[in-house]
C-alpha cells in the first residue's frame, strides 16, 4: 500500500492569517472568541460571540481581478491552499497537474454572497442581481478556485458532509493516492458561516454557548461558531522523499462511519466505529496513540458520547491519552473544523506541545479523562487522532504519526 505523507499546510482563522501563527496561539492558549463585527447582532436573542477572522485584506493575497469571483468562503480556502502549496516545494506542471487532486470540505458554502443577494431581494425588491452570484454561492467554488490558481487538472470536487467534511475530504483524497488515481492533493477544510442568517438558524437549535466554549467541562453550555481554512499537500513517501522535501508527518489511516440514527443526537458507537477503523487501516494498535485532538464541541451531549466512544476503543490506555479540544480557541468551523484542528494534531507531533483546553471549570462526572485544561503541556506524541463528528450521525478520523 502506498504510504502518505503531508509536505505542505496553509491555514487562516480567527488566530492568525498563516499556519504558524495559529499554531503559535494555540500553544500560549490564547483565544479567537469575541464580539461579532459582522453583522448588525441587535436582533439576537443570545450573546453575540464568534471566532471570527480579523484585520484581512484579501488583496494581499489574492489577484484583485480574481476577488470578484470569490465569496469569503473561497478567499479563505486560496489563501490556506496558496500557503499549503509554498511550504510543500510542489509546482504542479505537465503530468503533475493531471495526476494531482483537489478536495475541499465545506459546510455552508457562500453564506455571505447569499445573504446579499436575498437583501437585495426580499428588502430592496431589486429587479436585478449581480451576473457572477452563483459562482460565489457554487458548493464546488473553493475547489475549483484552487484548482485553477494551480493549473491542476486532476480530480477535483468538494465533500459536504457538515462537520466531518475536511476529515471525509482527507480521506477521500488519501484513498485516491493509494489507489493509483493520483499521486497528490491538496485537501482540506474551508468555512465563511458568520453571517446573520446563520446566526439565527443556530440560535434556534439552542446549541450556542451565551459566554464561553467549555468542551468537557462541568457547565459547559453550548458552541461557539468560528470561521476560516485549513489546506494541506498530500503525496506518496516515495515522491517526497525523493526529492528531498520536508515531511510535516505521515497520514496513518482514516476511518469513516454513520450512526443511521438520529439527526442531530451523536452516537457513541458510530464515534467509537470511525476511531477503530482509523486505527485498523493505520495497522497501530490503540497503546501507539499519545493525543487525540477532540472533537469536544463544548455540548452537553458531545463530549460525553465522544468520552464513552474513547473508552471504547482505547481500554485502559484512554486513561493515558492527552485529549484536548481546541474549539474554544478558533471556534466550531463546522466544514473546516477538522481542517483546522488537524493543523493543532500536527502541531502536537512535530514539537512535543498539546495544545490546551481552554474554559474549563472542572469535572463533569461523564467526562473523565485527560482534557488538558487550561495550560499547554509538553511530551512526546508519538501518534495522534482527529476526531470529526457531524450532525446527520457521519463520523470521519484521521490518524497521523510522526515523519518516517
Amino acid at each position: 500500500m502506498r504510504r502518505i505523507v503531508i509536505t505542505g499546510m496553509g491555514a487562516i482563522c480567527a488566530l492568525g492569517h498563516n499556519a504558524t501563527d495559529i499554531w503559535q496561539a494555540m500553544t500560549e492558549g490564547r483565544s479567537g472568541i469575541g464580539p461579532i463585527g459582522h453583522f448588525d447582532t441587535s436582533s439576537l436573542r443570545t450573546p453575540p460571540i464568534a471566532a471570527e477572522i480579523h484585520d484581512f485584506e484579501p488583496r494581499a493575497y489574492i489577484d484583485e481581478a480574481r476577488l470578484p469571483f470569490l465569496d469569503p468562503l473561497s478567499q479563505y480556502a486560496l489563501v490556506a491552499a496558496n500557503e499549503a502549496v509554498r511550504q510543500s516545494g510542489l509546482a504542479f506542471r505537465n503530468e503533475r497537474a493531471s495526476r494531482t487532486a483537489v478536495v475541499v470540505g465545506v459546510g455552508s458554502a457562500g453564506e455571505e454572497t447569499r445573504e446579499g443577494l436575498y437583501q437585495k431581494l426580499y428588502g430592496e425588491h431589486a429587479g436585478r442581481f449581480h451576473p457572477l452570484g452563483i459562482v460565489r454561492i457554487m458548493s464546488n467554488a473553493p475547489a475549483s478556485q484552487i484548482s485553477m490558481a494551480h493549473g491542476i487538472t486532476g480530480p477535483t470536487f468538494v465533500v459536504a458532509s457538515a462537520c466531518a467534511s475536511s476529515n471525509h475530504a482527507i480521506a477521500q483524497a488519501a484513498l485516491m493516492i493509494r489507489a493509483g488515481l493520483v499521486d497528490n492533493a491538496i485537501v482540506g477544510g474551508t468555512e465563511a458561516c458568520i453571517t446573520l442568517g446563520i446566526f439565527r438558524a443556530w440560535e434556534a437549535m439552542r446549541v450556542l454557548a451565551p459566554d464561553a466554549c467549555r468542551p468537557f467541562s462541568i457547565n459547559r453550555r453550548g458552541l461557539v461558531l468560528g470561521e476560516g481554512s485549513a489546506m494541506f499537500v498530500l503525496e506518496t513517501l516515495e515522491s517526497a522523499q525523493a526529492r528531498g522535501a520536508t515531511i510535516l508527518a505521515e497520514l496513518a489511516g482514516v476511518g469513516m462511519s454513520a450512526d443511521a440514527g438520529d439527526i442531530a443526537a451523536p452516537s457513541d458507537i458510530g464515534a467509537a466505529a470511525a476511531m477503530t477503523a482509523a486505527l485498523q487501516d493505520a495497522g497501530m494498535q490503540p497503546g501507539e496513540f499519545d493525543y487525540i485532538n477532540a472533537h469536544g464541541t463544548g455540548t452537553a451531549a458531545n463530549d460525553c458520547t465522544e468520552t464513552r466512544a474513547i473508552h471504547s476503543v482505547f481500554g485502559e490506555h484512554a486513561r493515558r491519552l492527552a485529549i484536548s479540544s481546541t474549539k474554544p480557541m478558533h471556534g466550531h468551523a463546522l466544514g473546516a473544523g477538522g481542517a483546522l484542528e488537524l493543523v493543532a494534531t500536527l502541531g502536537a507531533l512535530r514539537t512535543g506541545i498539546v495544545p490546551p483546553t481552554l474554559n474549563y471549570l472542572g469535572p463533569d462526572p461523564a467526562c473523565d479523562l485527560d482534557y488538558v485544561p487550561h495550560e499547554a503541556r509538553a511530551m512526546p506524541v508519538r501518534a495522534a487522532l482527529s476526531n470529526s463528528f457531524a450532525f446527520g450521525g457521519l463520523n470521519a478520523v484521521v490518524a497521523v504519526r510522526q515523519a518516517p
